[in-house]
């Protein structure tokens, strides 16, 4: 791996990264021509979609994961943006789309159960909507700070440079101190996102559960798919035995021919 990274020099703009960042200004734009159009039906938009707490704990389930393709404001969407396309495109050149894509929404989900643990405890009656891919964007962040945390680079516009891993201590300082002002919700949830993703990274097997989990199920199919070839391996010896004529296969259930001669298989006629 390099050891640094040149701020210039932009990331390749594909994969799920390209589609993630496609979904999030669609969005974005959609919900800002519908204000355009119709004011109230964009806030019903989203109120369906954004993090509500008082509606996620009353059966909105789906917006632990949508509330993150809702962004407001056009300077605090553009850094989002463009958080995910350096950090996306970095990981997933290295890790692939699947693991980058359960990594992302794994930190997503931690940094929404953490603004919804964090109204709870609150106990206000106020009714706020939580929106932006702040959790995502920090569980990738802290994933790259601990995987690649000695990659040094450039602190544009300052002549400097930094570690990855000093860059990602400051950003969860920052958070921690927000956590005592107004903003709180959103410097937990920050939080919450980088503690689900470094959970996540540590967990996680190294390809992704995803991945895991399809391994095991074909393994568990061809396992079946020899267990019945075997079975039926062993009824056909039992048959040919019946026939005075024996037949042998091996534990997987292959053929291997007859005790007088391997090569005999007029049996097979």
């Amino acid at each position: 791996m390099p050891r640094s990274a040149g701020i210039l020099n932009f990331p390749d703009f594909r994969g799920f990264t390209r589609g993630l960042i496609l979904w999030n200004v669609g969005a974005y734009f959609l919900l800002l021509l519908l204000g355009l159009l119709s004011a109230p039906l964009a806030n019903e938009v989203l109120r369906f979609g954004a993090l509500i707490p008082p509606f996620f704990l009353h059966g909105y389930i789906w917006q632990l994961i949508t509330y993150c393709f809702f962004h407001q404001g056009i300077l605090g969407t553009a850094l989002e943006l463009l958080s995910l396309w350096f950090l996306g495109s970095f990981l997933e050149a290295i890790h692939g789309p699947r693991w980058l894509a359960e990594l992302y929404f794994t930190s997503v989900v931690g940094a929404g159960l953490a603004a919804v643990g964090l109204s709870l405890v609150m106990h206000t009656d106020a009714v706020f909507a939580i929106t932006g891919a702040f959790g995502g964007i920090f569980g990738l962040l802290v994933a790259f700070g601990v995987l690649y945390g000695d990659m040094e680079f450039m602190m544009f516009p300052l002549p400097m440079t930094m570690k990855a891993k000093y860059l990602v201590m400051v950003y969860m300082l920052i958070a921690v101190a927000m956590v005592f002002s107004a903003s709180r919700v959103y410097a937990l949830g920050q939080l919450g996102g980088a503690l689900a993703g470094y959970l996540y990274i540590k967990a996680a097997p190294r390809r992704g559960y995803a991945f895991a989990t399809s391994e095991r199920y074909f393994g568990l199919r061809n396992n079946f798919y020899r267990w019945k070839r075997r079975r039926a391996a062993k009824k056909f010896e039992v048959y040919m035995r019946k026939q005075n004529r024996d037949v042998h296969f091996d534990k997987d259930g292959r053929y291997t021919g007859s005790e007088k001669d391997p090569n005999d298989r007029r049996w097979m006629n």
